[in-house]
């Protein structure tokens, strides 16, 4: 049985570019230690936009130009990318369909024991992709670590922890 890590958005627009916060930048070294230690495969997936990114939906209801493909802060934090050992996974939207297609593969070679997501943004990002792969693989645990996750707010980070809850997403804290 293996574990899986799912390493959310964990860019530099994310963390102390365009779209940073100081509760983003205080997760980094968690993140990396948790990386580090983890024992199993570890995801990574890349919030990915391109030059059109204003003329999107997102665009229009965000508009702060973000994680456009091929600049510094679409790239993963660069003590993150050093231990990356998987390809990206690239995302335009905040949900991936590409993440639970590649976890389900994944169960059907080695059965998952469970999942964990960290990362940005716990409120958007994070939520997004924990519900989808929670609809996939409806009986694998899903869990975050909400010390390695921060949200475009504190509040609203709480807020999306409790609604994870309601939804049989494990909520941890280490």
């Amino acid at each position: 049985m293996q574990n899986v890590l799912v390493v959310v958005d964990m860019q530099n627009d994310f963390i102390d570019g365009a779209l940073g916060t100081p509760e983003a930048a205080a997760i980094v070294p968690k993140v990396i230690r948790k990386v580090k230690n983890f024992d199993g495969t570890v995801l990574f997936t890349r919030d990915t936009h391109t030059g059109t990114y204003m003329n999107t939906q997102e665009g229009r209801n965000l508009p702060v130009q973000h994680c456009i493909k091929g600049t510094k802060g679409w790239e993963i934090r660069e003590e993150l990318e050093e231990l990356r050992k998987t390809e990206a996974i690239d995302k335009v939207t905040f949900g991936s369909s590409v993440l639970p297609e590649r976890l389900l593969q994944m169960d059907e070679k080695e059965q998952i024991g469970s999942i964990t997501f960290v990362g940005l943004c716990t409120d958007i990002c994070v939520v997004s992709n924990a519900m989808v792969t929670k609809a996939f693989l409806p009986e694998v645990p899903i869990i975050v670590d909400a010390a390695c996750c921060a949200g475009v707010t504190p509040e609203s980070h709480k807020n999306a922890l409790e609604a994870m809850k309601c939804c049989q997403i494990q909520i941890e804290n280490e």
